[in-house]
């Protein structure tokens, strides 16, 4: 496997800043729920919410659709519930990559039946040219190419999650 810098960590953390500054505004004076969807998005989450300078609770889900894979499965599955209460609260779904859009809608949908006030999806990377969703991901780092592509808390069959930027795999 060779890899090849595709987003610089500086990218990465200028970008974060700037979403969690967006957060900042869209959020003021909600009750503020971010759920990190694991395991791929543990670091732009950690990042991201030290630059939420609000109130908030903060929980994990943890879906798959790859199985150690470069191509999803096509099946969810949940492998970590949600602890908290979101019903009547401001939900913050923070997903390290949306690509064909089948996990996030998958959680959006299973969110829904909480009775949340609000969803609202934070992606680090979305690869526009091959999702399928029919609703805005309200705060997206970056748009990429239909790669595949690690680093930053993404894995290829549990590995490169450590690596500071993101890179292709070929």
């Amino acid at each position: 496997m060779k890899l090849k810098r595709y987003i610089s960590s500086t990218a990465i953390q200028n970008r974060v800043a700037q979403i969690g500054s967006k957060i900042n505004k869209d959020f003021k004076n909600k009750n503020l729920v971010v759920i990190c969807v694991l395991n791929g998005a543990f670091m732009f989450c950690s990042d991201l919410i030290k630059h939420i300078s609000l109130e908030l609770e903060i929980d994990f889900i943890k879906l798959s659709s790859y199985k150690n894979s470069k191509k999803s499965s096509g099946k969810i599955s949940i492998l970590q519930e949600l602890n908290c209460d979101i019903s009547r609260k401001d939900i913050l779904i923070v997903e390290d990559i949306v690509d064909t859009g089948l996990t996030i809608k998958f959680l959006r949908n299973l969110l829904k039946k909480k009775n949340p006030d609000s969803i609202k999806v934070a992606t680090l990377l979305h690869k526009t040219d091959v999702s399928n969703i029919d609703f805005k991901i309200d705060y997206t780092g970056f748009e990429i190419e239909n790669k595949f592509v690690v680093g930053y808390g993404l894995d290829y069959a549990q590995k490169y999650r450590n690596l500071k930027g993101i890179y292709l795999m070929s």
